[in-house]
């Protein structure tokens, strides 16, 4: 027990002495960088992760460095086309080794933007500026896996690439990125707007089509309509008409009827008769119509005689009466 507690005084003791802890991050610096230029990022990773976390190196250099191991093996891994799949719903995990690998990319996405952030917010105007402008970069293709968050995350580019710029105005990289990016957000609010225009268009003509379908086919209805409402009239007027031609024939029928019946029965009276209904049709007392009846019978009595008076002949004197 003394012995494993003296080895652990001893290994405490070389990470807290300030000379062994110096050797120590200068070793572990060298063995990353060497990872790191020999395309060993994995390794970088590691020995940056423990320079950092394990010897609390302050050191926002090395951070920067891990952050961009990190991001390298993360957004230019292998499994980076499928992590785009799954997030689109697309891809279907197979296996625990596919699985293995994409939470492998998965950590080294965190460590890559965990340490970006860290850096952007330090003291140092030249590292923070560079951290701002890869957060653009990691926004951007972010934005690029996640179309319907597109615009939220090319806002949140932007805004790095403007933070890059803020903390050292001479990083070139951040300002093309800006540029750029501000670019593609034209073009592609104008591709959306005359995108949006031609479906107006569009959507235009077939209204137009469907309120000129619905004018004729209302001009036809009407049509049809007034059709049946002029057959309907005519008919009706065709139904009056003959009704009325055999009311009349009917109605003539009945006069002639009560014409004939008038006549035999008019045949059937006297003449006197006759006369004395016709005079109290008009309204004449009854002896004043006596009295006209009785001076019409003498003027027809006188009439008469003078008629035979006037039928005889006179009696030639030459000639004898007998």
């Amino acid at each position: 027990m003394k012995v494993w507690l003296s080895i652990m005084i001893v290994f405490l003791a070389s990470y807290t002495d300030p000379v062994t802890k110096i050797a120590k991050a200068n070793k572990l610096k060298r063995e990353a960088k060497a990872a790191y230029e020999n395309g060993d990022f994995a390794q970088a990773v590691n020995s940056y992760g423990v320079l950092i976390d394990s010897l609390a190196s302050d050191d926002n250099e090395a951070r920067l460095n891990l952050a961009n191991a990190a991001y390298l093996i993360s957004y230019g891994g292998d499994n980076m086309d499928l992590l785009k799949g799954i997030s689109s719903g697309e891809t279907q995990v197979q296996d625990s080794a596919q699985l293995s690998a994409i939470s492998q990319d998965l950590q080294y996405f965190d460590i890559a933007e965990k340490n970006y952030r860290a850096v952007k917010d330090g003291s140092n105007d030249a590292l923070a500026s560079l951290a701002s402008n890869q957060l653009g970069v990691i926004s951007y293709k972010m934005g690029e896996q996640s179309p319907d968050e597109k615009e939220s995350f090319n806002q949140s580019a932007l805004s790095n690439f403007k933070n890059a710029l803020i903390r050292n105005p001479y990083n070139d990289q951040a300002r093309y990125n800006y540029e750029l990016l501000k670019k593609l957000i034209r073009q592609q609010e104008q591709q959306e707007q005359e995108q949006q225009n031609q479906d107006q268009q569009e959507q235009n003509k077939d209204q137009e089509k469907q309120d000129e379908q619905n004018k004729d086919q209302q001009k036809q209805d009407q049509e049809n309509q007034n059709k049946d409402e002029q057959e309907k009239q005519e008919q009706q007027e065709n139904q009056e008409q003959q009704q009325n031609q055999e009311q009349q024939q009917q109605d003539e029928q009945e006069q002639q009827k009560e014409n004939q019946e008038q006549q035999e029965g008019d045949e059937e009276k006297d003449p006197m008769e006759k006369l004395m209904e016709k005079l109290k049709e008009m309204n004449i007392p009854l002896e004043k119509a006596q009295m006209i009846l009785e001076a019409m019978k003498n003027n027809e009595i006188q009439y008469v005689q003078q008629k035979k008076k006037k039928a005889s002949k006179r009696k030639d004197k030459s000639k004898p009466d007998w």
